[in-house]
């Protein structure tokens, strides 16, 4: 199982970081949320439930990795 490049570890990750889904290229952003599964704008990835997925695409909080701003 591909596990991102937190390593499926979510202490690994930032509060604010930006993640995206390797399969759709989504993009999660905590800053944001996601209303359509109805995460309020400052929950960090690491928080989001166990069952949420894109989406997009419906990929597992697995297929995400952590963009690197630059």
């Amino acid at each position: 199982m591909f596990e991102g490049s937190y390593l499926g570890d979510g202490e690994r990750i930032a509060t604010d970081a930006r993640l995206e889904c390797g399969i759709c290229w989504w993009t999660y952003d905590p800053a944001e949320g996601d209303p359509a599964w109805q995460i309020p704008p400052g929950t960090p990835f690491a928080q989001l439930p166990e069952h949420w997925r894109c989406p997009h695409c419906d990929a597992p909080k697995q297929k995400f990795m952590v963009l690197h701003d630059e």
